[in-house]
């Protein structure tokens, strides 16, 4: 987002977040119980900017509450609280942290999941249709679109490393700098000097070899668990699909089951800590 935005930010007095109901946030996402008195308020400003530039709407009938938008707002802003800048530096302002979600204002909520119909071509050159349930989808470019019923037990589906609120907005944070025609690839904009990295082609080269074993060692687990009945992994299998889900999904389970995520992808902890919580990798 361009300097007046960052301006425009300071000037801003959003709407305080009343405590009544930042509370009752907090006591539904026991996940962002381990956050200290100094990370939960500046979360809290953070939510009530983001409050500020998303337009929330309901579809089918759903009226969005201030409960609803203030539930999304906490979780969205979550991966932002240690985070660089999108462009690899720290940030002065924290509010300025949301410009990694710049480049969409709406969030359309639908009561439960969306049929959608998908189209794949194969090796062959053959077209397959098929009808796909979505909790949630991001666009590059345009809307976010999150199922209700999902976003609401967030609370309860941490234990198994889900998060669809999360998933998404990672998704947008790896969709920041795609160029026409090119798909997500688990590879955002990476902090300046990641990991002690000596410049941006050394820490990009570390990351995705990170992420390619890691993404490797994880399908090899699902084909073994879905060809020779061997133990299904804990993270849904659907981070097997390609490098962007496996990157939004394992996201999911580093924020809301830290603990257990380490015990799955040690490599992968760390190389998360260097980028969303530069703290914890110091």
């Amino acid at each position: 987002m361009s300097w007046f935005a960052s301006l425009r930010r300071r000037w801003r007095r959003p709407a305080p977040v009343p405590d009544g109901l930042w509370r009752d946030t907090l006591a539904a996402l026991p996940f962002l119980a381990a956050l200290d008195g100094a990370e939960l308020t500046r979360l809290r400003v953070l939510c009530q900017h983001f409050l500020a530039e998303k337009e929330f709407s309901g579809a089918n009938g759903l009226v969005v509450t201030d409960a609803m938008a203030l539930s999304i707002a906490a979780q969205a802003c979550r991966p932002l609280l240690h985070l660089h800048g999108p462009d690899g530096r720290p940030v002065r302002h924290p509010p300025d942290l949301l410009d990694w979600y710049d480049d969409f204002v709406g969030i359309v909520l639908q009561p439960g999941a969306v049929l959608a119909r998908r189209e794949v071509r194969d090796h062959a050159g053959v077209v397959h249709e098929y009808t796909e349930a979505l909790a949630g989808e991001a666009m590059d470019g345009g809307p976010l679109m999150l199922s209700w019923e999902d976003v609401a037990s967030a609370g309860e589906r941490a234990a198994i490393g889900h998060n669809v609120v999360i998933h998404e907005f990672v998704h947008k944070m790896d969709m920041r700098e795609l160029q026409v025609g090119e798909h997500p690839q688990g590879a955002p904009t990476l902090p300046d000097g990641f990991l002690n990295t000596r410049d941006t082609r050394a820490a990009r080269a570390h990351w995705q070899r990170v992420m390619k074993d890691a993404y490797e060692g994880f399908r090899e687990a699902v084909a073994l668990a879905e060809r020779f009945g061997g133990e299904p992994p804990w993270l849904d299998d659907y981070a097997a699909k390609d490098p962007a889900e496996f990157f939004a999904v394992t996201c999911e389970a580093y924020f809301v089951s830290r603990e257990r995520f380490g015990r799955g992808f040690p490599a992968l902890l760390t190389l998360y800590d260097g980028f969303f919580n530069a703290s914890a990798a110091s």
